[in-house]
């Protein structure tokens, strides 16, 4: 018999790490479902996609959820993005934060802001290098209208699960080098390994929700 969303849930808050905030990442998933979570307690919630997460919004305009942007972010969606989400998770160039500062500080908004970073080689993901994230930083902290919270990363599908570990605890290490809190790393396949490594959001897809009920990537 397959789990309900409450019993996954509540198997979830059984097992759940101190320390970590959990981003139920709701992309591909109906309102329906988030206003239940969001019944349970549950605020923060990840999409994707804007066309997708603007209808949940509306649908759910009652409710004092925080939504957080975690698809790779195109310049021409900067704007919606920024109107729409409190974070940000996918912010992988100076230029693009750059945009999003300057978009910002036009629509009267302050994002928090987290540094996708790269730390394996893999042609599917984007982010910063240590070294570029580390030449720009200075760039980074002048920006107005944005603040930088923490750091993204994903690690590459193919990576066994002490490389993840190892992937994580150096992402932690570098978020800490840079005097910022949060860390995003962790899904449904690697969340223990990233709470181990110190990561404060872990972004739970379908683990939480079940199967999709449309196609989106991967979580």
């Amino acid at each position: 018999m397959t789990a309900s969303l409450e019993q996954r849930w509540q198997q979830l808050r059984a097992d759940w790490p101190p320390g970590s905030k959990l981003l139920a990442v709701s992309k591909g998933h109906p309102a329906e479902s988030i206003r239940t979570l969001a019944g349970f307690g549950q605020v923060d919630f990840g999409e994707s996609r804007l066309q997708e997460a603007l209808p949940k919004q509306e649908l759910l305009g009652d409710l004092a959820l925080r939504w957080h942007y975690i698809g790779r972010l195109q310049s021409n969606k900067v704007r919606g993005v920024v109107r729409a989400f409190s974070v940000i998770h996918s912010v992988d160039s100076l230029a693009l934060a750059e945009r999003i500062a300057r978009i910002a500080e036009e629509e009267n908004r302050r994002p928090e802001l987290l540094l996708q970073v790269k730390l394996r080689e893999d042609p599917n993901k984007g982010g910063w290098s240590v070294t570029a994230l580390e030449q720009a930083w200075t760039s980074l902290q002048t920006l107005p209208s944005v603040s930088f919270v923490g750091l993204m990363t994903m690690a590459p599908q193919d990576l066994p699960l002490e490389g993840r570990l190892s992937l994580f605890e150096e992402c932690r290490a570098l978020a800490d080098r840079l005097g910022l809190p949060e860390c995003s790393m962790g899904m449904s396949g690697d969340w223990r390994q990233a709470a181990c490594a110190g990561a404060t959001w872990l972004r739970l897809g379908s683990v939480l929700f079940g199967t999709r009920l449309h196609p989106a990537s991967a979580d």
